[in-house]
């Protein structure tokens, strides 16, 4: 393994957890900030959801991730930016009419989806895979098609896809990608444990998603809740890249709210403890092929 790893940190997500903790970042101004303390903290990589100022609820507003992008960019902190393309799939059907969407969800075509990818230009974006159950009534849907379609986009932004994969099968969905020549040689593979209900957070299953990942790859995994830390530590065991951030977890221990700049001092010492250590913005750049 590499005595170095990336280290990503997941501010603010999509999810609920606003309405947990009010520390979760919500307005551009918040979500800049945080990824900026991340950073100093040892972060080399920000992965960036928006949500609506007011109330927190997670949205896909192109003026809002262009605000966070600038706030970002104008700090004169180094970080690279990876923006999600995963907002717009969110389908929750109606109790008793499956062909009709309940409230909550948020189903969009491939040009919105990956519109501020096009126009904004991230050094990284996710290609979130799909589809699967995202809950106790919800699924994220992300066929081949669309997959296709979103990858054809980033390609041609020059932008480097952040493979999301959530089971087994998301890994075989990249390597059609990979073979249509639809996915750039420095994609990233991002192995996202414990979202019920696809993959659980197990080594087992981590070892399984790894072995299945195609050779020369840079990956990593990450778990959510309680389980951050344990698969931050399985991850670079295994050799493989490190995320941390409230987007996956919003305690610093049992019943004490994190922040993401916490979050990842304590990601980035428990690497060093395990004898490891970060890389710099300029050192990621060089390893995934964007310097």
């Amino acid at each position: 393994m590499s005595d170095k790893t990336i280290f990503t940190c997941a501010v603010t997500g999509s999810g609920s957890s606003h309405l947990k903790y009010d520390g979760v970042p919500k307005s551009p101004e918040e979500i800049a900030s945080a990824a900026i303390k991340a950073a100093k903290a040892g972060a080399s990589i920000v992965h960036l959801h928006v949500r609506e100022p007011g109330t927190g609820t997670p949205c896909r507003s192109f003026a809002l991730y262009e605000e966070t992008v600038r706030l970002i960019r104008s700090s004169g902190v180094d970080v690279i930016i990876n923006l999600t393309t995963g907002m717009g799939g969110d389908y929750i059907p109606v109790d008793g009419d499956p062909a009709c969407l309940d409230k909550g969800s948020d189903m969009a075509c491939v040009d919105d989806r990956m519109e501020h990818i096009v126009r904004l230009k991230p050094e990284i974006c996710t290609l979130d895979c799909g589809s699967f159950n995202d809950g106790e009534n919800i699924s994220y849907i992300s066929t081949l098609d669309m997959l296709r379609n979103s990858a054809k986009q980033i390609l041609a932004a020059g932008v480097i896809p952040e493979i999301e994969a959530f089971e087994l099968g998301h890994i075989w969905q990249a390597k059609v990608l990979l073979k249509e020549n639809l996915l750039p040689k420095n994609t990233i593979f991002q192995l996202c444990m414990g979202i019920p209900y696809a993959a659980e957070a197990t080594v087992e299953n981590v070892i399984a998603m790894k072995n299945a990942l195609p050779t020369g790859y840079s990956w990593g995994a990450f778990g959510i809740g309680r389980n951050e830390m344990a698969m931050l530590a399985q991850s670079w065991i295994m050799g493989g890249n490190c995320r941390v951030g409230l987007e996956d977890n919003i305690y610093l221990e049992k019943g004490v709210f994190a922040t993401n700049e916490q979050l990842v001092e304590r990601g980035v010492d428990i690497i060093r403890r395990l004898g490891g250590n970060v890389m710099s913005p300029s050192e990621t750049r060089v390893r995934l092929g964007l310097a």
